[in-house]
């Protein structure tokens, strides 16, 4: 049986409103458990905190590195932070794909007259992005006063814009990660790795050799999660091609991403297994 036909005549007012209920409810079972609330929220900012001090250790001996400052890096860092945290409190579900596929209780999820990866998607929200989102932020502030990028109408409007399009890499990256536990059994592996990478998305590309700028934006791509984005609102003098381009890339990708997830769910629903 297959749910999408129907589902995506569904318009986005409705999709909107019925994760707006989803999100309530999951927010209020969450906050049930504020200890458990508070202290998610306190280690995840804990531990981006370790990489913040990080840059501090590093730029005690070097002025630069490969022409970046302390500052244009923590504004990269903060940049990657932001941009990481839709994949973190929306798509976290991703995780739990491969058990669901495993046990067969995937298959609730194609008898519903709603798009199978909307409704599988937004039954979890991940609170401990949230502490991601304000330690992400403050560091960018941080960083873009230090650096005195002026505060204009089009700056805004262009970091949010490309604070969107970097979103949409890492979820992609994840979608096509979750997917694979579709065909392949022991899926985790990829998940885990995939999700690693983003680590080198906290540092411009520019200072990886050809072979792996190549990888990391051509194969891999997460010198789009911030590095590439970030360019147009931390170095507009010398703003690349691919940066300019990188929304209609983000969402080509996110769209492949999506198509591939949906093609495993339907190979899922055809075999019943």
């Amino acid at each position: 049986m297959n749910n999408n036909s129907s589902s995506v005549k569904r318009g986005f007012r409705f999709y909107l409103k019925i994760y707006g209920k989803i999100l309530l409810q999951d927010f209020k079972s969450k906050m049930s458990y504020r200890a458990d609330f508070i202290i998610s929220n306190i280690g995840m900012i804990v531990s981006n905190l370790v990489g913040f001090v990080t840059f501090y250790i590093l730029f005690q001996n070097f002025e630069t590195i490969n022409g970046w400052t302390k500052y244009e890096m923590l504004f990269l860092y903060g940049f990657s932070l932001i941009a990481l945290t839709p994949v973190q409190c929306f798509f976290d579900n991703n995780w739990n794909l491969r058990f669901f596929v495993k046990s067969g209780d995937f298959i609730k999820y194609c008898f519903r007259p709603l798009n199978i990866y909307f409704y599988f998607i937004s039954e979890d929200f991940d609170v401990k992005g949230l502490g991601q989102l304000l330690f992400g932020t403050a560091t960018l502030v941080y960083a873009w006063r230090h650096l005195a990028i002026p505060v204009t109408t089009l700056v805004i409007i262009q970091t949010i814009l490309f604070l969107f399009t970097a979103s949409l890499f890492m979820i992609a990256i994840m979608n096509f990660a979750a997917a694979t536990c579709f065909w392949i059994q022991n899926s985790g592996y990829v998940m885990v790795i995939m999700s690693r990478f983003k680590d080198f998305s906290k540092y411009p590309a520019s200072i990886y050799n050809s072979f792996f700028r190549i990888v990391f934006t051509f194969v891999i791509p997460i010198a789009f999660i911030a590095y590439y984005p970030s360019l147009v609102v931390l170095r507009p003098d010398s703003v690349p091609l691919l940066s300019w381009f990188s929304p209609l890339i983000g969402l080509a990708f996110f769209y492949l991403s999506y198509r591939f997830w949906v093609l495993g769910a339907r190979k899922y629903e055809g075999t019943g297994s």
